[in-house]
């Protein structure tokens, strides 16, 4: 039975890498491996860096402890107990705001740090920036109000990464500069819907985009139609379509 055990164990490790991208930086590749909705996991320079887990810790088997793991806001598919409980956080260092560090219950890590929207930190020989995240109108009525939760930029070997959490097309996404490779939600009702999210992905042009967060009430969004979108305005940002709901 245990050489079954290992077959099964290295069919999943051959399927994970299937799906890792390689985006080249100026200092080190980062491997880029989608898990699944808006959690994914980068590795570089030795480092293991978990945004948003969710999905179950046995998600996370092929791959090393996280030394970093940045969380945008509470909500359970971002902030997900389960999932953190079953993970070795002995060396993790969090990022999170303080709505999360708030939910974490007995959930310890090496590190807190707490960042607001504007605050940025350096971690690990890599900058994490918070930038707003939000819904509009910015009211009471708002799923995800201003300040409450946190999208990154994070600096890594010289390249910007630029992870929306759940936001619509805010001015402060329009406004980003510089960035490299960018993560983009859009689903209805939650965040932004597809037009939306092209239409701010042209204002603030990123050299690659991934739409992720993608699965709403509707089922999942129409991320071909992005696609076109983003490249009839602008046909220099790469668009990459992956599979985040295997």
């Amino acid at each position: 039975m245990k050489w079954i055990s290992v077959f099964i164990l290295i069919f999943f490790l051959q399927n994970v890498d299937a799906q890792t991208d390689l985006l080249v930086s100026n200092d080190g590749d980062i491997q880029m491996t989608p898990i699944t909705h808006a959690t994914l996991v980068l590795q570089w320079d030795h480092k293991t860096i978990y945004i948003d887990p969710y999905g179950g810790s046995d998600k996370f088997t092929p791959f090393p402890p996280a030394d970093l793991i940045c969380i945008t806001h509470p909500h359970g598919d971002h902030l997900n107990q389960e999932t953190l409980r079953g993970l070795d956080l002995t060396k993790a260092i969090l990022v999170a705001p303080q709505a999360v560090i708030d939910e974490l219950g007995d959930i310890k890590f090496k590190e807190i740090v707490m960042l607001s929207n504007g605050e940025e930190s350096e971690i690990l020989g890599l900058t994490v920036q918070a930038v707003p995240m939000y819904n509009l109108p910015d009211d009471d009525s708002s799923r995800h109000p201003k300040g409450w939760g946190n999208g990154y930029v994070l600096t890594i070997g010289g390249d910007r990464l630029y992870f929306s959490g759940d936001t619509e097309d805010i001015p402060e996404m329009r406004m980003l500069s510089n960035i490299d490779y960018a993560f983009v939600c859009m689903n209805l009702p939650y965040t932004m819907d597809v037009d939306q999210a092209a239409d701010a992905v042209l204002d603030f042009a990123p050299k690659v985009v991934y739409p992720y967060h993608y699965r709403g009430q509707g089922g999942l969004s129409d991320v071909e139609k992005f696609k076109s979108l983003v490249n009839a305005g602008n046909p220099a940002i790469e668009v990459r379509l992956r599979n985040w709901y295997p």
